[in-house]
């Protein structure tokens, strides 16, 4: 379980970092980052199976095609959630990304409800409903939909419900799934450099961090995938917060994003939500200690 505490912190804080390594390639297209970050993230997981001598789960995995079928719905959910936030830190939108995954530590505790029969503390309850209050004002009382923080926030939410019921260790999990679309997107990068719409031609640095962007996504996923394994499900939301703390304020601060009173007035909201999940699971730890 202090594994997957320490899986769960390390994941969030790679993720909020990535806006700057994404930031580095924004003159690629976005479809051409994906594709490069799927491509390399199943060569370096496909390097991690054969010197962790892990080929006998892959095959166990293959043998099995109702596990498979619910392993490749969670690659096309995380394809999704990575194509959109590809999208949106290179179109200045990383204050979105941040209000997305902020909604989803409280998405994680209502699916943890629906999905794994976790009850949930009327404070958990509370705590959804200020988030919902503040996605609700968005949308009724300043015009608004956050389409990009909502698909950002539901894609994950889903991925990880649907790796949580898998039970797979993180590796033969990213790996079956990067297996899964690793052909069409290996065409796509293939079809792009032959268009003149890759990186052929650039820096050696840009190079690098094309092909290194398979570690750069793999690792904090291998985290997450250990983490939502070790511990449970709900407590993993618990951590969400680090991820859009530190994207917020390299959004505001790093890239001058606007931050306007309206999206303070929401991220509110969806922060008191944040704050009551946050006291309660003190409150919970802290009683258990002294029990």
């Amino acid at each position: 379980m202090h594994y997957g505490y320490l899986a769960a912190v390390g994941a969030y804080v790679i993720w909020g970092l990535l806006p700057i390594y994404w930031k580095l390639l924004n003159h690629l297209s976005p479809v051409y980052i994906l594709s490069a970050r799927i491509v390399f993230s199943f060569f370096f997981c496909v390097l991690l199976v054969v010197v962790m001598r892990c080929w006998p789960k892959i095959r166990a995995e293959l043998r099995r095609p109702g596990r498979m079928f619910r392993i490749f719905i969670a690659s096309l959910l995380i394809t999704v959630n990575w194509g959109i936030y590809i999208a949106a830190v290179n179109s200045n939108h990383i204050i979105d990304v941040s209000m997305g995954y902020y909604l989803n530590p409280l998405l994680v505790i209502l699916l943890s409800t629906c999905c794994f029969k976790e009850k949930l503390s009327r404070w958990e309850w509370l705590a959804i409903g200020f988030a919902a209050t503040g996605v609700l004002l968005m949308i009724f009382r300043f015009g608004q939909i956050p389409w990009i923080s909502l698909l950002l926030g539901t894609t994950f939410a889903a991925y990880g419900a649907v790796k949580k019921a898998l039970h797979l260790d993180g590796l033969t999990s990213l790996t079956l799934e990067t297996a899964c679309i690793f052909p069409m997107f290996l065409f796509s990068l293939f079809w792009m450099e032959r268009a003149g719409q890759g990186a052929a031609g650039s820096s050696a640095g840009i190079l690098f961090l094309i092909v290194f962007s398979g570690v750069a996504t793999a690792l904090p996923l291998l985290l997450y995938g250990h983490a939502i394994k070790w511990i449970p499900f709900s407590t993993v939301g618990f951590f969400q917060y680090i991820s859009p703390t530190i994207s917020l304020i390299l959004g505001v601060l790093l890239y001058n994003e606007p931050f306007t009173t309206e999206d303070f007035t929401v991220f509110l909201f969806i922060w008191a939500g944040l704050a009551v999940y946050l006291g309660n699971g003190l409150v919970s730890v802290w009683r258990e200690r002294v029990r």
